[in-house]
């Protein structure tokens, strides 16, 4: 399907692997000149260099921790102006709230909540004076059913949601739309490092997280594709209706009874 994006440029956060990447992938295919930021510049480049090969794209990568004001500074800098801002970078650790340390909480907050906050402070403005635009935020299903062995997490992706329905509610009065994606549990690198945390304190044992993750739905968790798909379309004209919104993609896990 044609999604009429070809054209437009697109900045990823988190691009370097799993959802991030994935998402790059999908917008390259349909034509989009990519702006690509994550820590890692080797993983970076060779990823960046992929995509070129195979859908023969604009690929610019920027090697930055957006943790920090200095490399959401480089960025903005480096990438003035975006027509699709996707904010996914984040790493905020699992854990109950006696294991978390203020530390490792104000870091992960630093990245996910206050980096999608400082980007988007500064994107929208630019798109609305221009009068278009899109800012799509990968959030997470635990803002809407909250963890207690992820409460940072939880309490973060929470305050994310707020304010893309603030700002999504808004946003259309300029011609620009904000919106999120909360995935469930995906098939990326730092999900199988949760789930084997979860094995070891459940099970005793990290290497039985597979049977963790077989009672998820349909018996697995979610691929990247499931997912990056989902926010392309969102992202594209054919959902140009869509702004304050929050699409769930978790296999119904959020909508479950308690047990």
């Amino acid at each position: 399907m044609d999604l009429k994006l070809a054209g437009r440029t697109v900045l990823v956060t988190g691009a370097s692997k799993g959802i991030g990447l994935g998402i790059a992938q999908w917008f390259a295919r349909e034509g989009c000149a990519l702006r690509l930021a994550a820590r890692s510049k080797d993983l970076l480049e060779r990823e960046a260099a992929e995509i070129r090969k195979s859908a023969r794209v604009e690929v610019r990568t920027l090697a930055l921790d957006l943790s920090q004001d200095a490399g959401r500074g480089k960025l903005i800098e480096a990438c003035p102006e975006v027509d699709i801002l996707i904010n996914n970078a984040g790493d905020i650790p699992a854990g109950p709230i006696e294991e978390v340390d203020d530390a490792a909480w104000r870091a992960g907050w630093d990245l996910k909540v206050f980096g999608y906050v400082a980007l988007t402070r500064h994107y929208l403005a630019k798109m609305k004076a221009r009068k278009r635009g899109v800012i799509v935020n990968i959030i997470g299903a635990a803002g809407e059913r909250p963890i207690p062995a992820y409460v940072a997490g939880s309490m973060g992706n929470a305050s994310l949601m707020s304010m893309t329905l603030a700002l999504g509610a808004a946003s259309p009065e300029y011609g620009v739309r904000v919106l999120a994606v909360n995935p469930g549990p995906v098939a990326t690198d730092r999900v199988m490092k949760i789930s084997k945390k979860r094995a070891k304190a459940i099970l005793g044992d990290e290497e039985r997280y597979a049977e963790l993750l077989k009672k998820n739905p349909f018996g697995r968790p979610a691929t990247v594709d499931e997912i990056a798909a989902s926010v392309v379309f969102l992202a594209s004209d054919l959902s140009s209706y869509t702004s304050g919104t929050i699409v769930t993609i978790d296999g119904g896990i959020s909508k479950r009874a308690a047990v």
